[in-house]
């Protein structure tokens, strides 16, 4: 009787979790795109004003990124919008490359999706 049960509670877990959407992280392609955006493509380049130890950038106007750590809404919101002495970049980049300098900076930081 007792081997009859672990077939179904691992049936029922199998069943709750087939409605579990697992997102993807960002491919190599997005974070190569985002890694040069930051460093020379972005105008002006994200670097200029930031450390982030992955794209050699030593900037000391903004924060350590690699200490805050910050998440990609984050990320996104701030290149988008801008604050303080930071420009807003939403008409000078498009989504992809937005979303593409946010998903490089979450992943070289250790930041949360």
């Amino acid at each position: 009787m007792k081997d009859l049960i672990w077939p179904k509670v691992v049936g029922g877990l199998l069943v709750c979790l087939s409605g579990v959407s697992f997102a993807a992280g960002p491919d190599a392609a997005q974070l190569e795109l985002g890694k040069t955006l930051f460093k020379t493509g972005a105008v002006p380049a994200c670097a200029v004003c930031h450390t982030l130890e992955d794209a050699e950038a030593i900037g000391t106007i903004g924060p350590d990124l690699d200490e805050l750590k910050p998440g990609f809404e984050q990320v996104k919101k701030m290149v988008q919008e801008g604050a303080g002495a930071m420009p807003a970049f939403a008409e000078t980049l498009d989504e992809k490359s937005i979303d593409a300098i946010s998903a490089y900076v979450v992943h070289a930081t250790g930041g949360t999706q």
